[in-house]
């Protein structure tokens, strides 16, 4: 049954006792060069091992602590706005591997040519990354849990969607236009002055049927909170829109979500739903994964951070990008 879920088959599942960096021979020092959109997190105490159980690993985000750190990790969006700049300037000590770490899809990351040669390592919601972050997973539940036999209850709208960048020439929104010409689409966000606070996001969901988990680019392996947190955790199910149906079927139980693309028209993918939300029996089996998964998100920086030191013996020696560029690029759909 792991045979769709690679990432957790690579978790570092080495455990020691409490205070082992205490007795570590080999400290890895991670050090953040700028923490992402400004937002800093506690680096107090033995934050890696205190709080994902990852041992002999330190973060720091001091500069001063530079010539000392294994591993300098830049956050692409600050590079991109002007935030910070690369410290070219620095005598960059051999052992020494620089991380690029982007969540955003190629499409915002900029200008990346400029970088031939300078990082080691990548950290992004790619599967092939160095470190790969992704937006969620699915994990094992310790126990099987039953799972309600009617997941239509309490449901009031056959589609629902939330957006807030709507532009008329992406994707999803022909797709959406499509479809609401076939179903009734409820939709909520920015765009349509329709707010939904944070603690209303996943209960409003709830009340859905299903829900269009529609990413605004379409790149390999990007997956975003669309899927995890808002059709998953909020109990609709996902029509997705994104990279392959391949790339979904990597990460997902099998008849978890419906993919865009399994379907000749739009208007067929409408018939269907309105067809699949009358029978509840088929309708509820869309959700029998939850009777042995459960969804992980990855919403904190320092997981991510403390996860370099995990593979951080994995990497090798001498490997750089000498065409971030053409990897990041690599493979898009």
């Amino acid at each position: 049954i792991l045979a769709f879920f690679p990432l957790y088959r690579q978790q570092n599942t080495a455990f020691c006792c409490s205070g082992c960096n205490s007795s570590c021979r080999n400290m890895t020092t991670i050090l953040l060069w700028y923490w992402p959109f400004r937002k800093s997190y506690s680096l107090q105490g033995d934050v890696c091992w205190d709080l994902y159980r990852i041992p002999c690993c330190r973060l720091v985000d001091q500069r001063s602590l530079f010539s000392s750190a294994d591993v300098v990790v830049f956050h692409n969006r600050e590079l991109l706005e002007g935030h910070q700049k690369l410290p070219l300037d620095l005598q960059r000590p051999q052992h020494q591997r620089w991380a690029w770490m982007s969540l955003e899809s190629p499409l915002h990351n900029g200008n990346l040519r400029r970088y031939a040669g300078i990082f080691n390592i990548t950290i992004t919601y790619r599967r092939d990354a160095d470190v790969s972050s992704p937006y969620g997973e699915l994990i094992p539940k310790e126990t099987e849990e039953h799972v309600a036999e009617d997941a239509a209850l309490n449901k009031s709208s056959l589609v629902c969607w939330v957006v807030s960048d709507y532009l008329t020439h992406h994707k999803r929104s022909e797709v959406y236009r499509e479809l609401k010409a076939v179903v009734p689409v409820k939709v909520y966000g920015h765009w349509t002055k329709a707010y939904l606070t944070s603690g209303a996001l996943l209960p409003t969901i709830s009340r859905c049927y299903f829900y269009l988990a529609f990413e605004n680019s379409i790149a390999k392996d990007y997956i975003t909170e669309k899927l995890w947190r808002n059709a998953y955790q909020g109990g609709a199910v996902p029509v997705v829109l994104g990279p392959s149906l391949n790339d979904y079927k990597t990460i997902a139980p099998p008849h978890s979500f419906i993919h865009v693309d399994e379907f000749a028209s739009v208007k067929d993918l409408g018939k269907y739903l309105q067809q699949l939300a009358e029978d509840k029996k088929r309708y509820s089996e869309y959700f029998t994964w939850k009777q042995q998964w459960k969804v992980k998100l990855y919403t904190d920086w320092r997981e991510r951070l403390c996860k370099i030191c995990s593979q951080y013996n994995s990497f090798p020696q001498q490997k750089y990008y000498t065409d971030l560029e053409a990897w990041v690029n690599a493979n898009n759909i």
